[in-house]
């Protein structure tokens, strides 16, 4: 079975993927494949901070008792996140290109520099001061996503 940081850094490339799909539509001015694919790109980006936020951080919290250290900054961009998934559906809903494109590029360059900090930090923090990853490991691959539509 994968370590934290394995399972969640493969979730990461999963997540990345599908963004990378998701452009593809957009540049072609295909608004219904690109609603599709941002859909599934947005479904499992939620997940995968569901998994965190519900499983991986209170667990981390716990055992390291550090509530206001790197969780804390997750959680944080995590937010941004979500506020650029509102500021898509604007733009999808009103097909406005140029605005999808600069959100896109947005959530990329974020999600990227969010993905290192975690990979090279937190998840190797996880791994290291956590007993039982193999345990947290195994509650985040049983969590439905209830993300999906």
């Amino acid at each position: 079975m994968a370590n934290i940081n394995d399972y969640m850094t493969q979730h990461h490339r999963s997540c990345d993927h599908l963004l990378v799909e998701a452009e593809g539509p957009l540049a072609e001015g295909n608004w219904t494949e690109f609603r599709t694919a941002w859909g599934q790109f947005e479904a499992e980006t939620l997940h995968h901070f569901d998994l965190e936020e519900e499983i991986l951080f209170p667990e981390f919290e716990a055992q390291t008792g550090m509530t206001s250290g790197p969780t804390m900054v997750m959680r944080q961009e995590h937010a941004q996140v979500r506020s650029l998934f509102e500021q898509m559906q604007q733009a999808i809903s009103e097909q406005a290109t140029e605005r999808a494109m600069g959100i896109v590029e947005s959530t990329m360059l974020l999600i990227q520099q969010h993905n290192m900090k975690e990979e090279q930090i937190l998840y190797p923090m996880s791994d290291a001061h956590l007993a039982n990853g193999q345990d947290i490991v195994a509650q985040m691959e049983a969590k439905p996503n209830a993300s999906a539509s």
